[in-house]
């Protein structure tokens, strides 16, 4: 039987200010928090929609002293060692090899064959929220701007069974490559422009109404870089950055 396609179960913040963005993305999103575990040794925020828990927000770990904020994805794997290994074979690097979280999960920081970062997860029980695709609050799209969108949807299918969507025509800019994991669409690749610099994941928060929103990013000292933009489908997105510097995005209706 062949392997059942796997999705992303979660998301993480690595910013230099915990507590600012805890404040930003509770305004702009409208999520509510909560500290998790750790005391001291560890200032980790749970963000949730409702009673889901969706993101967690840390600071940067000592180990990665010098990266700029980041939001990055965990992308379940029935075995975090198995698969860690297995990423490495097909040409992706292991930034952090498998760990164990207690009483959560075992986890490993990888990138793929082009450089981009994601997580390997294997959480103890079900894992991270699970809701209707554009739920507020939650994650709609997942979206990697590669190197090369052929070569990475490749490796992305080996590893996790995604599967090609339609293919947008997106003029100079290339194909944009949807891709589903065993249902509708969960997101999108292309080949990146030129000036940007390097391969990422970027995820996009679902909001109630996208003007609504790109008022609270800008109320609160974010930046807003593209859009609000219409896509297929009828949703509109923005790209914004937070004030610590990590890249995101939106997507909502207008009213």
């Amino acid at each position: 039987m062949p392997a059942k396609p796997s999705k992303f179960v979660w998301y993480e913040l690595m910013t230099s200010d915990v507590d600012a963005a805890e404040k930003f993305y509770k305004t702009v999103v409208g999520w509510n928090s909560e500290q998790w575990g750790g005391g001291d040794e560890m200032h980790y925020v749970i963000m949730k929609a409702g009673d889901a828990g969706v993101a967690g927000l840390m600071a940067i770990p000592d180990e990665a002293a010098g990266m700029n904020p980041a939001w990055v994805g965990y992308i379940y794997a029935a075995d975090v060692d198995a698969e860690t290994e297995s990423v490495r074979k097909d040409g992706g690097k292991v930034f952090r090899a498998p760990a164990d979280i207690p009483e959560v999960g075992r986890f490993s920081v990888v990138t793929d064959p082009q450089g981009a970062v994601f997580m390997l997860f294997t959480p103890k029980g079900e894992g991270g929220a699970s809701a209707a695709q554009m739920t507020p609050g939650h994650i709609g799209w997942h979206e990697l701007l590669a190197t090369d969108w052929k070569s990475a949807f490749d490796f992305y299918s080996k590893h996790f069974q995604w599967s090609k969507g339609d293919a947008v025509d997106m003029g100079p800019m290339g194909t944009y490559q949807l891709f589903t994991a065993g249902g509708d669409a969960i997101g999108g690749m292309m080949t990146k422009p030129p000036q940007i610099p390097s391969p990422y994941w970027l995820y996009y928060f679902n909001v109630a109404d996208i003007d609504e929103a790109v008022e609270r990013v800008l109320k609160n000292k974010g930046q807003v870089v593209m859009g609000p933009m219409e896509v297929p489908g009828g949703a509109w997105i923005v790209q914004g950055i937070d004030p610590q510097g990590a890249l995101f995005a939106l997507v909502g209706s207008r009213k």
